[in-house]
């Protein structure tokens, strides 16, 4: 960055708005179109779905795993349509960033906390294969790799909002961060399966996941910002704000209280 460039200023509000919507949409994916449509497709009669479980009369290894699974695709969608970053607006393509790093985290820490604790999603997929201690290493393996590879994705796309000697970079990841944790916690408040799930499924998976955003910007303190692709800061969007407003409304007290399908 040029010495007499002015450092970017980023709108607070903006950015927990953007991340926000970010963690809603990871959120949707996994529970809802990863567990919660594979569990209708499979046959279940009755299904009820939140924002930190799904509850329903089927259980498969494919409704374990699928939520994980969509959470890989569509990080890798996202990471496609950043291919192309110029054609997209400082926050829009900082929600592409966030989407892309919420659905990788998620899905690749998974394999990691499934591994260590035997709980959740993929040891839902292991239980019953045998040697188990094996299939629950190969979970940590695949997590750690997985997600170390995931952190290096994020960082490249991460770099054009780097500022030498700015804090820039610590906003842009320490806001989604805290942002998606209170959300979570307060979006679980509500739901039909107890605060157990809060607990040991909701703030792990979030708050654990992703902790790579906690230090990716002492990652790249060292590395050279590539001046030739500088975002801009990004400005105050009301329309950003008003639509997570919403959208964190209905994902608390709607989503959060449960839905709740039957046939």
């Amino acid at each position: 960055m040029p010495a007499n460039a002015p450092s970017a200023k980023d709108d607070k509000l903006t950015l927990i708005a953007i991340s926000a919507l970010a963690c809603i949409l990871q959120n949707i994916l996994h529970e809802g179109l990863g567990h919660g449509v594979t569990a209708w497709l499979s046959g279940a009669h009755q299904i009820t779905l939140s924002t930190v479980a799904l509850q329903c009369d089927l259980d498969t290894r494919w409704i374990s795993a699928n939520g994980t699974l969509v959470n890989l695709l569509f990080a890798f969608i996202f990471w496609l349509l950043l291919l192309k970053p110029q054609r997209y607006r400082p926050a829009t393509r900082y929600f592409l960033v966030l989407a892309m790093t919420g659905n990788f985290f998620t899905a690749t820490g998974y394999f990691f906390f499934s591994g260590v604790t035997n709980f959740g999603d993929w040891a839902a997929v292991i239980r019953g294969l045998q040697p188990h201690w094996m299939w629950q290493l190969a979970l940590v393996v695949a997590g750690v790799a997985s997600y170390f590879a995931s952190m290096l994705v994020v960082r490249a796309e991460l770099k054009p909002f780097h500022e030498e000697g700015s804090r820039r970079l610590r906003g842009l990841c320490w806001t989604p961060y805290f942002t998606d944790g209170i959300l979570a916690g307060i979006g679980g408040l509500l739901n039909p399966a107890g605060l157990f799930y809060v607990i040991a499924s909701a703030l792990p998976s979030t708050l654990g996941a992703n902790a790579g955003l906690l230090s990716l910007p002492s990652m790249m303190r060292k590395q050279s910002p590539n001046q030739d692709d500088q975002v801009a800061s990004i400005g105050r969007s009301m329309a950003w704000i008003v639509t997570a407003a919403i959208a964190s409304l209905l994902f608390i007290f709607v989503l959060g209280r449960g839905l709740t399908w039957s046939r």
